[in-house]
């Protein structure tokens, strides 16, 4: 029998406009923010260019300015805080659930790890035609930022 995944998402897979699930095995146990901490502690220039022009666009449609991953660490962190631009909405050694949410999408964030398999589920909603056209070309670039989140998470412990 299959174990359900424990990740949380905005709705029903079928609900869904956007979804994208990716795993590895860590080879040493960590904490949900731990992970968060490895893969979000530098952002590369191109990360910081694609922010600014994120912010750019997205201001003109009244959308926040969200700014990019700070690499603050943090020991700890609750429901109802910040880690960046995310709310957190639940925070366990396993898990780490964030959103962001506004006129045009909400965006959820899961990063779970079981059997030291860490695994980031996204899954997004649009309410308009800005949040449909928006995810066009950052559902591609998300793809690639969590690609390379997981590559710098099996880096730092000498993994390929």
């Amino acid at each position: 029998m299959a174990t359900p995944s424990p990740a949380h998402t905005l709705r029903a897979l079928s609900d869904l406009d956007y979804y994208d699930i990716k795993s590895v095995l860590l080879p040493v146990e960590m904490t949900a923010l731990d992970a968060w901490h490895i893969m979000t502690a530098k952002s590369g220039l191109l990360m910081r260019l694609a922010f600014r022009a994120r912010d750019a666009i997205s201001s003109l449609f009244g959308v926040r300015r969200i700014g990019g991953f700070s690499g603050a660490r943090r020991e700890t962190v609750h429901a109802g805080e910040k880690l960046d631009f995310f709310l957190v909405e639940h925070c366990a050694p396993d898990m780490l659930v964030l959103t962001e949410r506004d006129l045009h999408l909400d965006v959820m964030i899961c990063l779970s790890i079981t059997d030291r398999v860490f695994t980031i589920t996204s899954s997004v909603v649009t309410h308009n035609a800005y949040g449909r056209i928006y995810m066009v070309p950052v559902g591609l670039a998300h793809k690639l930022i969590v690609n390379r989140h997981i590559r710098r998470l099996k880096r730092t412990f000498g993994g390929q």
